[in-house]
C-alpha cells in the first residue's frame, strides 16, 4: 500500500477563507487542489475569536472540538449548536452563515469538508485499545491523542496518515490512544 504519515509541525497556519482566522491544512484530494477542485479537506482551526465561519457552498462540513472550553455556532437557520463536548463530530452545510460566541477562551478544532455532489464523508471516533480494521473508504487517520502504529509508523498526537490507495488490514491504538478514521465514499 503506498501511504504517508503527515506529522504535526509540517502543517503551518495559513488563514482562512474570510482571513478572519488560521487552520492548518492536514490533507486535501486531489493533492494540491483548491477552490471548486476539492472533493474533500482535513484540516486543524485555531478560534481565538468570535469571527464567522468562512462560507463554503457545496461542501458539507464536519466539526469537531479538540481543545478548549469551545464555542455555540448559531447557524443561519436559526439551529443553535455548543460545540463543548471534546471528540464529537458535528455536521452542518458550508454555506450555511455560521455566528460563533467563545465559551471560555481560543480552541482549536478538527474540520472535515467533502464536496457534497460527489461525496459523503463520516468521521469515527476510535478509542478503544487494540486492532482496529481499515475499509476501502478509510483515506486518513487523524491522531487526536496518543500513540497509533500505522503499517508506515507511529503516529503521536497531531499526526496523520493519509492512504493513498484503498485501505486494507488495520491500525493499533495504544493505551489511552484516540483517533479519527476519516471515511469518504463516492456519490457518482
Amino acid at each position: 500500500m503506498n501511504s504517508s504519515i503527515i506529522r504535526a509541525q509540517d502543517c503551518p497556519p495559513q488563514p482562512w477563507k474570510n482571513g478572519l482566522g488560521t487552520t492548518r491544512e492536514i490533507a486535501v484530494h486531489p493533492t494540491g487542489a483548491s477552490g471548486e477542485d476539492i472533493l474533500w479537506r482535513v484540516s486543524i482551526a485555531e478560534v481565538d475569536s468570535a469571527a464567522p465561519f468562512s462560507s463554503f457552498p457545496g461542501i458539507d462540513r464536519h466539526i469537531a472540538l479538540l481543545d478548549g472550553a469551545g464555542f455555540t455556532m448559531t447557524l443561519d437557520d436559526g439551529r443553535m449548536h455548543a460545540l463543548t463536548t471534546p471528540f464529537v463530530p458535528f455536521a452542518f452545510a458550508g454555506e450555511s452563515k455560521v455566528a460563533v460566541t467563545l465559551t471560555d477562551g481560543p480552541t482549536r478544532d478538527f474540520n472535515l469538508m467533502v464536496r457534497r455532489t460527489q461525496v459523503r464523508g463520516a468521521v469515527q471516533v476510535w478509542q478503544e485499545p487494540g486492532a482496529h480494521p481499515l475499509t476501502p473508504e478509510v483515506v486518513l487517520i487523524y491522531a487526536v491523542h496518543g500513540d497509533i502504529e500505522t503499517v508506515d509508523g507511529m503516529l503521536h498526537t497531531g499526526d496523520a496518515w493519509l492512504a493513498h490507495a484503498p485501505a486494507t488490514g488495520h491500525i493499533m491504538l495504544r493505551d489511552g490512544a484516540l483517533a479519527f478514521a476519516i471515511g469518504i465514499r463516492r456519490t457518482a
